[in-house]
C-alpha cells in the first residue's frame, strides 16, 4: 500500500474508533482502554458495563458485510490472545463475563455493533457468529 493510501486508512480506522467510543458511551459503555497494546497485539477498545467486559475491535469498510469479512480468524485469534493476557494482568476483573465484539463503522452511517461474535471458550479458529 503507498504512503499515501496507509495514511488515508490510518485517518478512517481512528475516526472509526472515534464514532465507535461515543457510541459506547452514549450507550452507556464506560472505556477502559484504547489502542491497548499489549505483546500479543493491540485491542482496539476495551469497555465495561455492569459485569461484562468487552474487548471490541473497529472495523471501518464500505458496509457491514465488508467490514465482518475484513475480521480474519487471523485477527480474531490475535485479540483473544491480547485479551487473555491483558485481562490475566488485571485480577480485580477476573470476576467479569468476557464478551468479544466487532463495531463496524461505513461512511454515513451510524456504528453497527455486533456483540459476542466471538466465543472464548472455543479457542482460535473461531469463525464469526
Amino acid at each position: 500500500m503507498k504512503t499515501r493510501a496507509r495514511q488515508r486508512a490510518e485517518r478512517r480506522g481512528r475516526r472509526g474508533e472515534w464514532l465507535a467510543v461515543a457510541m459506547l458511551i452514549l450507550t452507556g459503555w464506560r472505556i477502559v482502554g484504547r489502542r491497548v497494546k499489549t505483546p500479543l497485539g493491540e485491542i482496539d477498545i476495551i469497555a465495561r458495563k455492569g459485569r461484562v467486559l468487552a474487548f471490541i475491535e473497529v472495523k471501518w469498510r464500505a458496509s457491514e458485510p465488508a467490514a465482518r469479512e475484513a475480521f480474519h480468524p487471523r485477527q480474531q485469534a490475535r485479540l483473544m490472545r491480547a485479551a487473555a493476557l491483558w485481562r490475566a494482568r488485571r485480577t480485580s476483573l477476573h470476576r467479569m463475563a468476557t464478551r468479544f465484539d466487532l463495531i463496524c463503522v461505513s461512511p454515513g452511517r451510524w456504528p453497527l455493533r455486533l456483540s459476542g461474535v466471538l466465543s472464548a471458550d472455543s479457542g482460535a479458529e473461531n469463525e464469526l457468529i
